[in-house]
Formats: C-alpha cells, sequence, structure tokens
C-alpha cells in the first residue's frame, strides 16, 4: 500500500475537555476525516443484536458485553476497539483521505496496535498529537452538565451561564438531552479513573515512538484552546 502524506491529528484528554469540539472545527479547517471512535463504538454496540460478536485474533467479543461496560463508563475491550478503528483507518488511507482522531487509541494496548499502523500509512513526520488537560473538578463539573441534540448528537457544554437555559441545539434546532447513564457523576467519576489508569499511560508511549506531545491547557475558552491547537498543528 502506498503511504499516504495526508495529515493526522490525535487528540487526547479526559473525559469534557473539549476533544469532540475541536476535532470538529480541525475537520473543517484542514478538510480531515473525523474518525469519532466513541460514535463509532456506539453505533455498533447501542444497537446489537442478540449474540452478534465481533472475532478479532480467534477470540469472540460480544457486542452485549462491550454495551454493558460503555454504559458504566469502562473502556470497551481494546482489541475490539483497535479491530474497529484499523478496518476505518486502512480504508481512508487507501484514499489518502487525513483524518483527525479524538476518541482513539484510549488504552495502550490500543495504542501499542493503532500508532505503529498509523505511522506505517501516513508517515511519523505527518502525526500531530495533542493533549488537553483539564483538572478531575473541572472534568466533573463539564460532563455532569453536558447534553447532546437528539439529531446529530452534537455535544453541548454548559460552560458559560447563557448555555444552562438552551432546550435545543444551537445547531439543528432538535432537543438537547442528556446522555442517560454515560453523564451521572458517579459514571463520570469511574470514566475519570479510566483516563488515568488506562489513557494518559499512552503520552510516556507517543513520547517513545518519537512523537511529540503539545500539551494545551483546555479549562479556557473553545476560541482560545483551538488558537493554541493550531499552533502545535502547525
Amino acid at each position: 500500500m502506498k503511504k499516504s502524506s495526508a495529515l493526522v491529528v490525535i487528540i487526547l484528554g479526559p473525559p469534557g475537555s473539549g476533544k469532540g469540539t475541536q476535532a470538529e472545527l480541525i475537520a473543517g479547517k484542514f478538510n480531515l476525516y473525523n474518525l469519532e471512535t466513541s460514535k463509532i463504538i456506539e453505533s455498533k454496540v447501542m444497537k446489537a443484536q442478540k449474540g452478534e460478536y465481533a472475532l478479532v485474533a480467534g477470540k469472540k467479543y460480544y457486542f452485549s458485553h462491550e454495551k454493558e461496560l460503555w454504559v458504566k463508563g469502562i473502556l470497551c475491550s481494546p482489541p475490539f476497539v483497535s479491530f474497529l478503528v484499523r478496518t476505518k483507518l486502512q480504508e481512508l488511507a487507501e484514499v489518502g483521505r487525513g483524518i483527525v482522531m479524538s476518541g482513539s487509541p484510549r488504552t495502550l494496548p490500543e495504542g501499542e496496535d493503532i500508532i505503529p499502523l498509523i505511522k506505517k500509512l501516513y508517515g511519523a513526520q505527518n502525526i500531530r498529537v495533542i493533549l488537553l488537560e483539564l483538572t478531575p473538578e473541572q472534568t466533573i463539573w463539564r460532563n455532569s452538565h453536558r447534553r447532546i441534540c437528539e439529531l446529530m448528537r452534537h455535544p453541548i457544554l454548559s460552560t458559560q451561564k447563557e448555555f444552562l437555559s438552551l432546550t435545543h441545539c444551537p445547531l439543528d434546532g432538535s432537543k438537547l438531552m442528556k446522555r442517560r447513564g454515560l453523564d451521572d457523576p458517579e459514571t463520570i467519576k469511574t470514566r475519570l479513573k479510566e483516563y488515568k489508569e488506562r489513557t494518559f499511560p499512552l503520552v510516556n508511549y507517543l513520547k517513545k515512538q518519537k512523537l511529540k506531545v503539545n500539551k494545551i491547557n483546555g479549562e479556557r475558552s473553545v476560541e482560545d484552546v483551538h488558537k493554541d491547537v493550531l499552533v502545535a498543528i502547525k
């Protein structure tokens, strides 16, 4: 397979740090495919048929089990996630499409599986890594106030008082709702623990892979964070 020269942006950060928002902005500005791992997983497990599974390296990963992990705030099985992501990465590289990733890799095993593939498909020189930093207190507050719209599932973070009174999405007009279970305070604490123990170790791995990790303060406005993200990418 011919190596693509397109750009790859990987955004890491705790829940509520603005990964999805920045990914949307970056995708639009650089004409990248927004590879939202969470949406890929959600579409697979939330509508799965009874007994449905993915066969990865000879092992069955049942969608019903992955769904149980998902709704509890526990990260899905790394081989299962890697399988979904690898398939999509190869499709995109084949047509020379650049990508921005805001939900993968989320664990060290996923990183060890996916990062070498990305380097092979796109070249290390075309990879940018962004780490959005957020305090645990802000993570819990932001996620407990997060709502999404029914139609396009745009995330609406109540980081400003005027957003608290919104009942409909300002982008598509559909009704705003909370993600039942996933953004409950106790589930958020579980997700934060998962991030610290299973996602954050990726930072050292990426450094060992000779990839620069650009740390950015994610507690500021979307605009201010985006300005620093653009500097890191360019």
